[in-house]
């Protein structure tokens, strides 16, 4: 019988001979408060690290990583304990400290794993990708480790995107999702007989990109001309996003530990229905997750009702929330339970009468809608189907119904944007306003509105992508614009976010591995983007500031969203004319 990968030798007991490092006794303080964590003994079992490259509080609310969790531990073959970037006072006094990064559920060293995996969701993140590899004791570069480190392994919504600025600090990147990608990585690892034939096997199995099974080709400053499989590696020539067909079978990602000292508290979070067919053309989520696949009813309310004593709210995480064809009885039952229920942002078609008034019931007191622009034209541009009397339609709704506050999102920089629709912006919210403070007389209380307004970042994978970025100077003056317009209203506070923000978020959205370079001097100098951008001689300008079209080759498009160029270049064109695209039948209809 041939002679498998074995995991890492196991020393004994876990977290033996750690000594009384204050990482470890800031783990066991945390178990200490947790519910539904998992420890199994780690002798024999494939041992995975598992990593949300932000504090505690922050990735404990994020599914992706509960689910990836779950999953890992549903395997008896496996051990999955979390791991998270220490908090900014412990950072600040790492670069001089030995203490070990080191897991919650054993407080074992992060190099002491066999798999290091990352659950990647925010671009903003990545440098801290890289300080929690410096704190566990590894090199930043795949090229730069030995193959007896722990197998790095980078995932999450991110890298099936754009996974080209993480690819060098990766040995594997995971594309797609977990519930397909899980059982393939633990699978290939029992099969394998050595670390090259695990990156062999995973690099024939739909998801995973090895990056160093591939040469990038470059064609001057922000151009990628290609992406090539090296001879001899059986790597395919683009890597197919790995996706679940249905979710009939499928349990729904939901929170699965519990704990107090987490962004969202004591709420149950639960993923109701997966992906959008709105098809909005700057929506990377929207197109990304097709098709529209609700989780089970019977399971989802089965999950919430084992979750009930030890949350108090049910948040819904789904960017179409209605697209569920059982949502209102959803509803219903978890109002029964006696949940308080939050969703995400909603549609505006998810603003029906039955469901405003459930969630009324349940004790919320915010709504939260995305306009995305003041006008009816400049929404037929980026395909929202909502004009400006559906939205007042909907507000009249929300504040009848007893709701009191409303937070709206909104973009500035989109394509064929002009000063009428910034104006248009301040004329809707208005309206809104006008709305709210009738209802707010007849109750005695007056609630608020609040705005956010960001710069549009061309997505890779949407309709965008071509599109150069409104340029800093531009939107800048919009900005303030927009501030002058809005400025003294009363109960109406606009967060308009900053350019140069934008501008550096876009650079690692659509960078390719010569942007690694700048993340790595990012997380040398504390954050200070624009000195590394300096340092490193990166012309920024290139990658953000010009029209894409006629590139042969895009960095991201070495991973296979599932929608075909023709059909974005045609949206891209529709566009700039202001015409929309027919939507698809809803499971709803």
């Amino acid at each position: 019988m041939p002679k498998k990968l074995a995991p890492r030798k196991y020393a004994g007991r876990s977290g033996a001979g750690l000594g009384p490092g204050h990482r470890r006794a800031d783990a066991l303080a945390t178990l200490e408060r947790e519910v539904g964590y998992v420890r199994k003994p780690h002798g024999g079992r494939l041992r995975v690290a598992l990593a949300f490259p932000n504090t505690y509080f922050v990735g404990m609310s994020n599914l992706g990583l509960q689910t990836v969790y779950r999953l890992l531990n549903a395997d008896d073959r496996v051990v999955c304990e979390r791991v998270f970037l220490p908090g900014k006072q412990d950072l600040g006094d790492d670069r001089g400290r030995h203490d070990p990064l080191v897991t919650i559920e054993s407080q074992t060293p992060v190099g002491d794993f066999d798999i290091f995996a990352f659950s990647v969701s925010f671009e903003w993140d990545y440098t801290n990708v890289l300080t929690m590899l410096r704190l566990a004791g590894l090199k930043a570069r795949a090229a730069d480790r030995h193959h007896r480190d722990p197998l790095i392994v980078i995932g999450g919504a991110v890298t099936f995107v754009n996974p080209e600025p993480l690819a060098v600090f990766a040995d594997v990147i995971a594309a797609g999702e977990g519930e397909v990608l899980v059982p393939a990585l633990v699978e290939s690892w029992h099969r394998a007989r050595s670390r090259d034939e695990l990156l062999s096997l995973l690099a024939q199995e739909r998801g995973f990109y090895i990056p160093s099974f591939y040469d990038v080709t470059y064609d001057g400053p922000g151009r990628v001309a290609a992406i090539t499989p090296r001879a001899g590696t059986g790597a395919p020539r683009v890597v197919h996003k790995a996706a679940v067909r249905a979710t009939d079978h499928v349990d729904p990602p939901s929170t699965c530990i519990f704990t107090p000292d987490t962004e969202f508290g004591a709420r149950f979070l639960i993923e109701v229905v997966r992906g959008c067919a709105n098809m909005c053309r700057f929506c990377w989520a929207g197109y990304n997750y097709l098709p529209v696949r609700p989780f089970d009813t019977g399971r989802i309310l089965a999950l919430a009702e084992a979750a009930r004593p030890y949350a108090t709210r049910v948040g819904l995480v789904s960017i179409a929330l209605c697209d569920h064809p059982d949502i209102v009885p959803i509803l219903e039952q978890l109002l029964a339970m006696g949940y308080g229920i939050s969703p995400a942002s909603l549609r505006m078609d998810d603003l029906t009468e039955p469901i405003v008034r459930l969630l009324r019931e349940s004790g919320e007191k915010s709504i939260t809608i995305a306009p995305e622009t003041g006008s009816d034209r400049l929404r037929r541009v980026i395909n929202k189907t909502v004009t400006n009397d559906d939205i007042l339609t909907r507000t009249e709704l929300i504040f009848s119904s007893g709701i009191e506050n409303l937070k709206l999102y909104y973009m500035i920089g989109i394509p064929t944007e002009e000063d009428d629709d910034l104006v248009a912006i301040r004329d809707l919210t208005m309206a809104m306003r006008e709305r709210m403070m009738a209802h707010a007389k007849v109750r005695g209380t007056v609630g608020r509105i609040v705005a956010s307004v960001n710069p549009l970042v061309p997505k890779p994978g949407t309709t965008y992508q071509w599109m150069p970025m409104t340029d800093t100077a531009t939107i800048d003056q919009k900005s303030k614009r927009l501030r002058h317009l809005v400025a003294d209203i009363d109960n109406v506070y606009f967060n308009i976010k900053s350019e140069r923000h934008s501008y550096y978020q876009g650079l690692l959205s659509l960078g390719d591995r010569r942007v690694s370079d700048v993340i790595e001097r990012a997380e040398q100098n504390g954050g200070q983007w624009r000195a590394a951008v300096a340092d490193v001689g990166l012309d920024a300008d290139a990658y953000l500031y010009r029209n894409r079209e006629a590139d042969a080759f895009l960095p991201w498009q070495i991973i296979d969203g599932g929608m075909k160029e023709s059909f974005f270049r045609s949206e891209l064109e529709k566009s700039l004319r202001a015409e929309q695209t027919i939507q698809p039948r809803r499971v709803t209809a």
